[in-house]
């Protein structure tokens, strides 16, 4: 198990496969909205973190599926469909806040300050959860 999803597996109080579909969803939700050149360096800059897809993943049917598959919007829709995504998988608020904080934790470890507060604020809505 990777260090990231131990880590956030045990903030949130989750099992790790859970965490690891969390963590998933956090970076799927950096690599859709921040500028590509703050996720790049991000992404590069991580240690052995679960695979990221080169494309989106479908966001699901019904209405959270619709609801998370509108981050073509803008940022602020993508953080949505991102909580969306995981209160979806199970998770709550308070779950969600402490994967979101402890993923940007290990990110601004890696990849510094300055390019996690490039991402965050390149995302509306992303602070909130941190």
């Amino acid at each position: 198990m990777s260090e990231i999803v131990r880590r956030v597996a045990e903030a949130a109080g989750i099992d790790e496969a859970l965490a690891e579909k969390a963590v998933q969803i956090v970076f799927e939700l950096v690599q859709e909205h921040a500028p590509k050149d703050a996720a790049a360096e991000l992404f590069a800059r991580l240690p052995d973190t679960p695979e990221i897809p080169d494309a989106p993943k479908e966001a699901g049917g019904g209405l959270m599926g619709a609801l998370g598959g509108l981050g073509g919007l803008g940022g602020a829709m993508g953080a949505m469909g991102a909580m969306t995504r995981m209160q979806a998988a199970g998770l709550s608020m308070d779950q969600i806040q402490a994967v979101s904080k402890e993923t940007l934790a290990f990110a601004r470890e890696h990849a510094g300050e300055e390019t996690v507060g490039k991402v965050v604020a390149a995302i509306p809505g992303l602070s909130q959860f941190v």
